[in-house]
């Protein structure tokens, strides 16, 4: 019998509510750490401090973005576990996911010579910023363990439906950080090594409080440390985790391939679509708060078999995202100007990035079927036909882009990435016949 109550109709926005908020917290809270590290950099006396902390938190990025699947593979097979009431195998999940995160972390440090130097090439920063850079990445790359182990416990959480703690740590890890990070630069006059050493302070203890409460949750459960290595459970968890890794890749292609498309216009238009882009980042903070509330109720309810439930939890995170939409929609067409100066103070940049706020406006309808069926998606662990989607999306971002760039330049460029996102949304909304 299940022992975890599923609620009717009438709760199912409760519940989703209860989950995405939290989430949305977190994903505001979460830059903050960079944001951080920047600031304190930017009273230290020269730009060049600036330029390091963030050539080397974009290193940062580049090696974690791909490690996205920790998170998200834990959380949807975590919620049918838990639908199931199934407590053995939550706690076989985590383990798992921490285990390969130790071993990505660990062999990251054991590379991290020749990760550094292959990424500040790359780079092709001038050879103080590398050094400097060189300096904050070989002291946090000792991060690397507890940051991936990081995504693991936040997508187990999520499903074991409890979104609430990974905001708190979020709000944790921030506080640690400023106190480390400030007392290690201005009190013990560190420079860039105190940077580095305070957000390294910061990442372990997150991963510490939130060790302890994960072992906390799972007291009580009886899982041999043998079912680790059970291969049924070990070809799924691969399976999954490798659907999501290969559909990251494509998603950092995009990414990467806009931004260079940019720079290719030179600096002044890289800047112009730097700050649209953050009208896009905006809005993905808040649509992924309902795409982790879908892959946790989902999740949960396939593992408890309701299909009924998940009907109507997929109905009602469908309306969800398009209200969403539809808000943000309705603000960057009122609003965006007064967005863009407070994003900038550059009144030319202002008034390039004017010419392209129609395309902001419309990144909300045209993503917002993607962000809400990718955690659909991940929940009924369906990651192959997630895949597939976002395979295609990218397919058709780069034939529109290989089509439109050259006769509308930046447009054709923005035309191309909301090409990509309709495309993901269309195809998911095609492949969901088969969930339910």
């Amino acid at each position: 019998m299940n022992i975890h109550p599923i609620p009717m109709q009438s709760g199912v926005n409760r519940n989703i509510l209860q989950l995405a908020v939290p989430s949305i917290v977190t994903n505001i809270t979460t830059p903050l750490l960079a944001l951080m590290d920047v600031t304190i950099a930017g009273h230290m006396g020269a730009p060049v401090y600036i330029a390091a902390i963030a050539v080397g938190g974009s290193m940062f990025n580049m090696l974690y973005w791909l490690f996205g699947f920790l998170r998200m593979g834990s959380s949807g097979m975590t919620a049918q576990a838990y639908g199931a009431d199934d407590s053995a195998a939550t706690a076989t999940i985590l383990r798992q996911a921490l285990l390969v995160a130790i071993i990505a972390g660990m062999a990251m440090i054991a590379l991290r010579t020749p990760i550094c130097d292959m990424i500040i090439r790359f780079m092709d920063t001038d050879d103080t910023t590398s050094a400097l850079a060189s300096e904050y990445f070989h002291i946090l790359i000792w991060g690397a363990p507890p940051y991936l182990a990081t995504f693991a416990l936040s997508g187990w959480f999520l499903g074991m439906q409890n979104s609430k703690v990974t905001m708190w740590t979020s709000i944790l890890i921030n506080v640690t950080n400023i106190v480390a990070s400030l007392s290690l630069v201005y009190i013990f006059h560190l420079g860039i090594a105190g940077i580095a050493t305070g957000t390294l302070i910061a990442q372990w203890t997150e991963f510490s409080v939130l060790l302890l409460l994960a072992l906390r949750r799972c007291s009580d459960a009886r899982a041999p440390l043998r079912d680790i290595f059970d291969m049924p459970r070990l070809k799924r968890f691969f399976r999954v985790n490798t659907d999501i890794f290969l559909r990251t890749v494509c998603l950092v292609s995009v990414t990467m391939w806009f931004t260079r498309m940019g720079a290719i216009q030179g600096e002044r238009m890289l800047a112009v679509n730097a700050l649209l882009m953050q009208f896009f980042t905006l809005f993905s903070y808040f649509m992924d708060g309902f795409a982790f509330a879908g892959e946790a109720l989902t999740g949960r309810y396939k593992g408890a078999a309701d299909h009924m439930m998940m009907r109507r939890a997929i109905r009602a995170l469908l309306r969800w995202g398009a209200a969403v939409a539809i808000i943000f929609c309705t603000i960057y067409i009122l609003a965006g100007d007064r967005i863009l100066h407070l994003l900038s103070s550059d009144l030319g940049i202002n008034a390039m990035a004017h010419e392209y706020l129609l395309w902001t406006a419309t990144v909300p309808i045209a993503g917002f079927l993607a962000f809400t069926w990718d955690g659909i998606f991940i929940g009924t662990t369906a990651t192959r036909r997630m895949l597939m989607s976002m395979a295609m999306a990218t397919a058709a971002f780069f034939i529109a882009e290989t089509i439109a760039f050259p006769r509308l330049a930046n447009h054709g460029l923005w035309l191309a990435f909301i090409i990509y996102l309709s495309v993901r949304g269309l195809i998911l909304t095609l492949f969901a016949r088969r969930l339910y």
